[in-house]
């Protein structure tokens, strides 16, 4: 992790990219313009620009971690002879994500934007008898509204910091239920719910950089619930910070290197009809932690035709430290990808 994040840093050092041409032509156009696809809200627009945009996520989890020992499912359940500390255990966990959104700019200053995602979530289990079993969730997600503000950008234009004011709002279900062998129609635990079930304030702060081959910056948002939901618990925190360095290889074509560190907090309150004894997912105490992730991307911009303005893009991640307040699931991968369109 500390190698990383030097190389991470000596390759980012301004001083390092300051041999790079920075007349204004050169500066944050084509591919190169855009930070890499995991990163919301990175960028703002002039003056009466749409853009139009669809990202798919999948994040796929695999066994359990307990802070950063694994946890095997018989660790979890135990036997009928020496029972454990639940009675289920989690064994993998797919979560697939359609985000459609849409950004305009009313002036230079304000960049609006919307988000809706589209959620689909698959548990597989195993109890303590050894049956297996699998839950499944599917619907609308939360929906967000944000703000973007310039607030800074140099003479030579080279570096911009801009605000990310944004609401999510609470359009995902929090009341899910699938088929379980204790009980049909069961309200399902608390990571295959839709939705936060409240409003949730999303704070945070980007910074890019621009040289003719380079793009580098930072962005930290924040995402805090404001209240309880009408199922009497609230979300924990979440608290996010990515770094990232982009090579343009030309007008077209980019890579990147990103860095992502999040963490979030257990839940406060519980839903009373589930029980914490049953199932991790279902403990409001086994939901907090942390992770650090690593992610290379591509951006291609077609600059010509037709398609000139539209961008496809793809993001491979994988975490190389997690510590969790568990048993929780431990994440293996996380793969992007999207298109924009913006004229």
């Amino acid at each position: 992790m500390r190698k990383t994040l030097i190389v991470m840093t000596f390759l980012a050092s301004p001083s390092l990219l300051a041999h790079e041409s920075t007349t204004s032509a050169s500066l944050a156009s084509g591919a190169i313009s855009h930070a890499p696809l995991g990163v919301m809200g990175d960028h703002t627009h002039k003056t009466g620009e749409w853009m139009f945009s669809y990202r798919y996520m999948r994040m796929e989890m695999d066994g359990n971690l307990d802070g950063s020992q694994t946890r095997s499912a018989s660790q979890i359940t135990g036997t009928m002879m020496n029972p454990g500390p639940y009675m289920v255990a989690p064994r993998k966990m797919t979560m697939d994500m359609h985000m459609f959104g849409a950004m305009y700019a009313p002036n230079d200053k304000v960049t609006m934007m919307v988000m809706l995602p589209l959620l689909k979530n698959e548990m597989d289990h195993v109890t303590r008898m050894g049956a297996m079993f699998t839950t499944e969730s599917e619907g609308v997600g939360d929906a967000k509204v944000s703000a973007l503000v310039n607030v800074y950008h140099s003479l030579d234009r080279r570096h911009r910091v801009h605000l990310n004011l944004g609401l999510s709002l609470p359009t995902g279900s929090i009341d899910e239920r699938d088929d379980t062998p204790a009980m049909s129609n069961a309200l399902l635990p608390y990571p295959m719910q839709l939705g936060s079930g409240t409003y949730d304030l999303l704070p945070g702060i980007t910074y890019q950089a621009y040289s003719s081959q380079y793009n580098w910056g930072a962005q930290l948002m924040v995402t805090h619930r404001l209240s309880e939901n009408d199922n009497d618990y609230t979300l924990g925190d979440r608290y996010e910070l990515n770094t990232w360095l982009a090579r343009s290889w030309s007008p077209s074509l980019s890579s990147s290197l990103r860095l992502k560190h999040s963490s979030w907090d257990n839940i406060e309150g519980r839903n009373p009809e589930l029980n914490p004894m049953m199932v991790p997912t279902a403990d409001p105490s086994a939901q907090g932690g942390e992770r650090s992730d690593i992610a290379i991307g591509a951006n291609y911009l077609f600059t010509a035709g037709s398609l000139k303005g539209q961008r496809l893009a793809l993001e491979y991640s994988v975490p190389f430290y997690q510590e969790l307040d568990g048993p929780q699931m431990d994440v293996q991968s996380t793969l992007n990808i999207g298109w924009q369109y913006a004229f």
